[in-house]
């Protein structure tokens, strides 16, 4: 193939979270650590190294897969590895290494010094994006997932092996050439809360089971929005308490109807088992990959 032609790939950009705070004898051992990472989990995902482009970026790498591959096994099976093997590399570590890695599809051009393209510039821009920065902090996590808006409703909205998009939630994002919609999941966890200030987006919400889930440092009452009601506590639950005892009923009912928690245009409602997961604690069987511990109660 002309090496000018460009080929329909998976681009995939992972970044180290902090890295500017590593210094010169830590840096060279985290990029070691991203590298094991991630080429342990090709291995395991039995991706074929001559499909992969990897190119180095200093604090990541960034590589593009070949549409022979299918991209349900970047997206399934190859994320489970990476986490498992992140977290292996972790238990060890002090400060443990974080990482956001955004994922996009589309035309991949390759040349001697690498790769270029609108899906590589996309790709790099979601892992670098403030929500992802936000939620690897906000969450405690160790990786956190981006895809584009065409990467979710091709791929994940449809579910598959490892593969579950009511753990997704979408967020608008501002990015140099425009807004975009984009996906964000946390590996094992349900879906999270996007950070106070991101525009959640105008993709499909998260599942019952999941909208209601609460931000682990919520801010008090009087910022509003989702977070104002307590665990457990619908949105029409936190109106009720606000009534008037003395009672103008119709004028209640009318408020009720015109206005929810939070004014914004998005209602949250709490529904399901809400301590499947506190403290980087699964109180569940939850199965994210290789069986390396008790089943009945993994820490993270």
């Amino acid at each position: 193939m002309d090496d000018a032609e460009a080929r329909y790939e998976l681009v995939i950009s992972v970044d180290a979270r902090r890295s500017g705070e590593y210094d010169d004898v830590d840096k060279p051992r985290m990029r070691a650590r991203i590298y094991r990472v991630l080429e342990a989990a090709l291995t395991h995902a039995k991706v074929v190294r001559d499909a992969v482009h990897m190119e180095d970026r200093g604090d990541g790498v960034l590589l593009s897969v070949a549409g022979r591959i299918a991209v349900t096994r970047l997206l399934g099976l190859w994320m489970v590895e990476v986490h498992e093997n992140l977290r292996d590399e972790n238990r060890a570590l002090r400060v443990p290494l974080g990482l956001r890695v955004g994922m996009h599809v589309g035309p991949v051009r390759h040349d001697g010094r690498g790769i270029s393209g609108r899906a590589v510039d996309l790709a790099c821009r979601l892992a670098d994006s403030p929500v992802a920065r936000q939620l690897l902090d906000a969450e405690r996590a160790d990786l956190v997932l981006v895809v584009s808006q065409a990467l979710y409703e091709d791929v994940v909205s449809s579910g598959g092996k490892f593969i579950e998009p009511a753990r997704y939630a979408p967020a608008r994002l501002a990015l140099k050439e425009g807004e975009v919609t984009a996906w964000f999941h946390l590996p094992g966890r349900a879906a999270p809360a996007i950070p106070d200030g991101a525009d959640p987006g105008a993709g499909d919400p998260p599942s019952a089971e999941t909208s209601g889930r609460s931000h682990p440092q919520a801010p008090g009452p009087e910022s509003g929005g989702p977070q104002s009601a307590g665990p457990g506590t619908s949105g029409r639950g936190a109106q009720d308490e606000g009534a008037d005892p003395d009672g103008d009923e119709d004028a209640d009912e009318d408020e009720d109807e015109d206005e929810g928690p939070g004014t914004s245009g998005a209602r949250y409602t709490v529904h399901g088992d809400m301590s499947q997961h506190r403290e980087n604690v699964y109180h569940q069987p939850v199965h994210i990959g290789r069986t390396t511990g008790d089943a009945e109660r993994r820490k993270g």
